[in-house]
């Protein structure tokens, strides 16, 4: 019978080893999810906030806050949802406040894509999430900084529907299903290399008695 191939055993290793690693990373990673959703949860219970700044801070997410827009310096459009079901776009607010520091705010939801708000500043409040990320999507896998806060408005700018507001469940938590995945191929990978080497030995000439 022939002998075990090497590099072929190694590099199925060295792939199975990959796979199991990924397997426990998801598991790890899906602990770090709960403690955050659980984080989340207990932010939507506590009292109103004032921000000044959308500094990328994930301790404030889906928490209620308030602040002071001393000027409007720009609009974007996202695609969104209103909190009556309205799909339309999204009207981004880019603030500057007392600090002197820049805030997002979604100021409401209109089914027109050429509509130009008129809303100039003031107080705002709402809940806050993460801003749109318009990064690449290769970019953000290799990009870890997170990315700034925004401020979803109670109240919608005149002539907006206000935005839902961010739902906790729409955070996704999946790491056990992809630790299973993980694992379900090293499984695969090994049975099937456990049956390409018998094959191969079945398939071996017998040795030759002189």
């Amino acid at each position: 019978m022939r002998g075990v191939p090497l590099i072929p055993t190694l590099l199925v290793g060295l792939a199975v080893a990959t796979m199991i690693a990924l397997g426990f990373w998801q598991l790890d990673r899906k602990t770090q999810k709960e403690a955050a959703l659980a984080m989340f949860a207990a932010n939507t219970l506590q009292p109103t906030i004032t921000i000044e700044s959308g500094a990328a801070d994930a301790s404030l997410l889906f928490r209620h806050a308030r602040s002071a827009c001393q000027a409007v310096t720009g609009w974007a459009r996202q695609g969104g949802r209103g909190v009556q079901g309205l799909q339309g776009w999204r009207q981004i607010a880019t603030c500057r406040t007392h600090a002197d520091a820049t805030l997002l705010v979604d100021m409401g939801v209109t089914r027109d894509p050429m509509f130009r708000p008129q809303w100039p500043g003031g107080i705002v409040s709402g809940t806050l999430t993460r801003a749109p990320d318009h990064r690449p999507l290769i970019a953000g896998i290799f990009d870890s900084a997170p990315q700034p806060l925004m401020l979803v408005s109670d109240q919608g700018a005149p002539g907006l529907q206000p935005s839902a507001p961010p739902d906790i469940a729409s955070v996704p938590n999946n790491h056990l299903a992809y630790a299973v995945q993980w694992f379900l191929f090293a499984g695969v990978a090994i049975i099937i290399y456990a049956l390409a080497l018998r094959l191969r030995a079945r398939g071996a000439p017998e040795p030759r008695i002189r």
